[in-house]
């Protein structure tokens, strides 16, 4: 089985915008799967989705992220290979559009898993990426956004290959209004993003609470235990509930199947699975009496 599932975050947005989300997630998603298609790894599909989100103004990740309260952009994002896992990330990196291309050259680097701030541009010098020209990244809809304190949606996908190989990746413009230098849940692995032997986690939504309770591992965990894929995103989500009154929503792949769920009203969905594509903007799940 090959599968790519892509996630455009877990929010509440607009009627209008619900098309517009559905059609970038379809993208992205057609984007993975052809390197799936073409016998390419999950690593390289998850990378090339979230690339194409990124530079989708409608998402919280690149061009259209949340800007903290001084009015700029930095962004977070983490790429994990299941099958030794590895990582590489970013976090807080001013002016940087394809912050999942940084985290992936920060993993095929080997030195460390996670740079941050603006000194992860030297390194980003040495492997041939710019920051983005002052203000391209910022769209009239992030600036709405931050007036009101609302964020938009962190973007993420999970694969697996033909050869059986899990990744996950993971791409954010935090949240609007948020202190310079703030961390989320996205670059941190086991939090926003995980990937090991046996599944691919991509998690969105308040990242406070995705960390306090170390969201994806804690779905991995289950599955590792024989849990089924579904049941664990459940239970995953309950206890992040009910231990941080907090909301999230998260996309998991194992070898038997995949779950898209989350707390909040909306998450824009997209998978390819063996070539059979759908796509959706997801309902709410209620935790009552988990």
């Amino acid at each position: 089985m090959t599968a790519l599932i892509v996630h455009g975050g877990a929010g509440e947005v607009t009627a209008d915008r619900h098309e517009r989300l559905r059609d970038g997630v379809r993208v992205a998603a057609e984007a993975g799967d052809a390197i799936l298609a073409a016998g390419g790894s999950a690593l390289d599909a998850v990378v090339a989705a979230v690339r194409v989100l990124e530079d989708d103004p409608e998402y919280n990740a690149g061009r259209g992220s949340a800007l903290t309260r001084d009015g700029s952009v930095e962004t977070d994002a983490a790429v994990m290979d299941g099958e030794h896992q590895r990582v590489g990330a970013v976090a807080a990196v001013p002016d940087l559009g394809c912050a999942i291309a940084l985290a992936r050259a920060v993993l095929d680097a080997g030195e460390h898993a996670m740079l941050a701030g603006p000194a992860a541009w030297k390194f980003a010098a040495e492997v041939g990426i710019a920051p983005a020209p002052a203000g391209s990244l910022v769209t009239e809809r992030a600036l709405a956004r931050l007036a009101a304190r609302r964020s938009g949606g962190t973007v993420g996908a999970v694969a697996r290959d033909r050869a059986g190989r899990f990744a996950a990746a993971t791409s954010t413009g935090g949240i609007a209004g948020k202190r310079s230098g703030r961390v989320g849940d996205s670059p941190i692995p086991g939090a926003g993003t995980w990937a090991d032997a046996h599944a691919a986690i991509s998690a969105t939504g308040d990242g406070e609470a995705i960390v306090r309770v170390a969201l994806a591992r804690g779905v991995a965990a289950r599955i590792a235990a024989g849990e089924p894929v579904a049941s664990a995103a459940r239970h995953a989500l309950a206890e992040l509930a009910r231990i941080t009154g907090g909301s999230a929503g998260l996309i998991a792949l194992s070898a038997t199947g995949f779950a898209t769920l989350q707390l909040s009203p909306t998450m824009p969905v997209a998978w390819i699975v063996d070539g059979q594509r759908a796509d959706h903007l997801g309902e709410r799940y209620d935790v009552v009496g988990m």
